[in-house]
């Protein structure tokens, strides 16, 4: 049996970060960033602040021939004042591309939200963890490791028990994907099960997750932190957080579309783009914003606090933002042949509803992200989809 003193400290260095835009150096290692250093200093508020801070679909890859690794790391693990707090996050490893074990971290920092609107909280510091897997195949092979989507991770050391070298250059298509917290993972399992990691898994694309929770509200750094991403393939899935934010009438959201969109093609003008409207939801297809927290019965829900009357004044609902992205799009796609459209109802629509309910009528479930990750799979990823594999590449400019 291997002890500690077996084990080979390797450095984590940059080129072992995958999903990553950024990599900030700290006292004890590295902590990734899912947006550029500059883009952080626009941001305006605590809750994309952390979002982006939390890694989604950010993982180390390394190739080795270690049957035990240990990844010593510092999280912070996000909990809210009058809640149950939630398990420790799962480090999921992979092995040739399959999931082969789970690990979690315990102590850490802690992030208290004391008040779920206006996002004010409160932080504990704590000690980091190790999260440690063994009996792992005594062959060379290529290892992944996910970090939690939903803990902020401070990446300290890589131990093995045989040497590690940087994982080859897989030859995959790049997916830049942006959207919001359904995209960022809320209420998935593991980091691997998002929607968005089980799409691209199932599609055979190296994933860059831009979801970021309650923020994809058409922020100009975020389409400027994509024009300047490289990426083959890239989606935008907008919509519901400007709704449940109640962040736009509808005269500000066309222009704030068109602008977004702009801004994409300055570094991509002829990759495709898909814009992805939201999936169904319920409380929020014809009702107004602002989304409430609703703790009737000791469990969390959400409810919609807006007037349908008001919609002719120009407030915004999911069915209203559904048909404007379909006009925007179609109005674009005359210049732009690469240009698509997908209606997020497709991905998850009244049938799942029936039967896969969203637990706090926002959020999917497990089973739920399975969900939306199949339908995305076959309709973009699979052999007649917009990025399936007929797809044939533009020229480089």
């Amino acid at each position: 049996m291997n002890t500690d003193h077996d084990l080979i400290t390797t450095p984590v260095t940059t080129d072992m970060l995958r999903g990553a835009l950024d990599v900030e150096r700290t006292a004890r290692g590295l902590l990734p960033h899912r947006l550029p250093a500059w883009a952080r200093l626009q941001i305006p508020d605590d809750r994309l602040a952390v979002a982006e801070a939390q890694p989604s679909g950010v993982r180390l890859a390394f190739r080795t021939r270690a049957t035990t690794i240990e990844l010593q790391t510092l999280p912070t693990k996000r909990v809210y004042r009058g809640l149950p707090a939630p398990a420790d996050g799962v480090y999921d490893l992979l092995v040739d591309g399959r999931l082969t074990a789970q690990a979690t971290v315990t102590g850490g920092n802690l992030h208290t939200i004391t008040d779920m609107v206006t996002q004010t909280a409160e932080l504990r510091e704590g000690p980091p963890g190790t999260a440690r897997f063994t009996d792992l195949p005594a062959r060379d092979k290529d290892i992944e490791i996910w970090l939690p989507h939903t803990e902020i991770t401070e990446v300290i050391a890589l131990r093995t028990d045989a040497p590690v070298e940087p994982a080859p250059d897989n030859g995959r298509r790049v997916w830049l994907h942006h959207g919001s917290s359904i995209s960022h993972g809320s209420n998935a399992a593991h980091p691997t099960g998002i929607w968005p990691a089980l799409a691209a898994a199932q599609g055979g694309v190296e994933l860059v997750n831009l979801g970021f929770g309650g923020s994809a509200l058409l922020d100009p750094f975020t389409a400027r932190a994509m024009r300047d991403t490289p990426a083959d393939l890239i989606s935008i899935k907008i919509g519901i957080n400007i709704v449940n934010a109640d962040a736009m009438r509808l005269r500000a959201f066309t222009p704030a579309v068109h602008g977004f969109l702009d801004t994409i093609r300055e570094g991509h003008p002829a990759t495709p783009l898909l814009v992805v409207s939201p999936i169904l939801c319920p409380v929020q297809e014809d009702t107004p914003g602002p989304l409430m927290p609703d703790f009737n019965g000791g469990t969390l829900r959400f409810k919609a606090t807006g007037d349908p009357a008001e919609r002719a004044a120009g407030r915004l609902t999911l069915n209203v933002i559904r048909d404007e992205l379909a006009r925007i799009v179609q109005q674009r796609a005359v210049g732009d042949p690469n240009l698509h459209y997908l209606d997020g109802r497709d991905l998850y629509g009244e049938k799942d509803y029936a039967e896969l309910p969203l637990p706090d009528e926002v959020h999917p479930d497990p089973a739920g992200h399975r969900r939306i990750a199949e339908n995305f799979a076959r309709l973009v990823f699979g052999g007649e989809g917009l990025f399936g594999p007929r797809l044939r590449m533009p020229p480089a400019p």
